[in-house]
């Protein structure tokens, strides 16, 4: 895949120890901001253009395409590491380009990817923005603010749960919008609450999703079997199971000496990342759109929105600080659907480089 470019943006192929990673720039003519976006699942850098185009001149802007995402090198992602995978890759493609320090906005998957970094390099980090980023104690297969495993197994979470179908289409490069799993159906239904916002950029949109790369080792991994419901449990391989509860966990940032301020913006109609996620097999279950759910004393759904409150608390209550935005009629990406207002909280949280 080649990256559509809109105006404004260059496309780079930076080779670190880890991998040949692209990345894509909004150039600043005198910079004293610089700032990183990673992206979230089943996308591309290629969502930041817009947000990318429309900050301030003196900000530099870059986004990094993880591992077999976008026009990255496919590789491998071991997903008993966690996010680490991509976290170490952020961080090997910042230090070719000479990037020290910077402020980092993580998407969704790229909201972990960002608190994992912030984790292992807070050395790295002057500011955190998240849009509806996964939970610290991973999506699915937990309970409580807490993040308590729900069994050990993690049971329901990891590559087993991916619509087959989904994975078919992407893999055929399916672009149309004639079945409900087409990546263009899913983007419509899933990441937006209305597909009219960003509508003139869907194709644009529809080719990042249709850059991610298929299989075990990628998305959506590998999975076990478990006599634990629905039957399946997180396997080791491939991006699902890098955000399975028995593998990642970035609650510690509470722990850290120096904390990042933290902006966290999300939609209040969040398909995915939510109290009530149709993306969360227990409450799937719940509704009855899966059967055999053995009840809420043994698969609750997993409450993602308290969870990351409560993370975010502890934190301030520790010496850091969070500010929580939430935009009515706004689904999954925020800076697709309420742009300005993303463009305008995101400034005023931005640290000098």
């Amino acid at each position: 895949m080649t990256t559509t470019l809109l105006p404004g943006i260059v496309r780079h192929d930076i080779r670190t120890p880890r991998l040949t990673a692209s990345v894509l720039e909004r150039p600043a003519t005198v910079a004293n901001r610089t700032v990183v976006f990673i992206h979230g699942n089943v996308s591309s850098s290629s969502f930041w253009q817009p947000s990318m185009l429309a900050l301030s001149p003196d900000v530099r802007a870059i986004a990094i395409d993880l591992r077999g995402f976008g026009d990255s090198e496919i590789l491998p992602v071991n997903a008993t590491r966690g996010l680490r995978d991509f976290s170490d890759d952020v961080a090997s493609v910042l230090a070719e380009l000479g990037i020290e320090r910077a402020n980092f906005v993580g998407w969704s998957l790229g909201g972990g990817v960002v608190l994992q970094l912030l984790l292992e390099h807070p050395e790295k980090v002057l500011s955190v923005s998240l849009i509806s980023p996964v939970s610290p104690y991973g999506f699915g297969g937990t309970q409580g603010a807490e993040g308590h495993l729900i069994n050990a197994d993690a049971s329901g979470t990891g590559g087993g749960g991916a619509n087959p179908d989904f994975v078919a289409r992407l893999l055929a490069q399916d672009t149309s919008d004639e079945s409900p799993t087409s990546p263009r159906s899913v983007y419509r239904s899933t990441y937006v609450a209305d597909a009219a916002h960003g509508s003139e950029n869907e194709d644009l949109w529809v080719e990042s999703m249709l850059s991610t790369a298929t299989g075990i080792d990628n998305y959506p991994g590998d999975s076990t079997t478990t006599d634990s419901w629905p039957g399946f449990a997180p396997g080791t391989r491939g991006v699902l199971n890098t955000l399975a509860p028995k593998y990642f966990d970035v609650s510690g940032i509470v722990e850290l000496t120096v904390k990042p301020a933290i902006l966290w913006v999300r939609g209040a109609n969040d398909a995915i990342v939510s109290d009530a996620s149709f993306f969360d097999l227990n409450y799937l279950g719940q509704l009855g759109m899966i059967p055999g759910w053995p009840g809420i004393d043994v698969a609750p759904p997993q409450p993602m929105i308290q969870q990351t409150r409560d993370v975010f608390e502890k934190y301030q209550d520790a010496g850091g600080s969070y500010q929580e935005i939430v935009f009515e009629n706004c689904g999954h990406s925020a800076h697709l659907e309420r742009p300005a207002e993303f463009l305008e909280a995101l400034q005023k949280v931005l640290v000098v480089s």
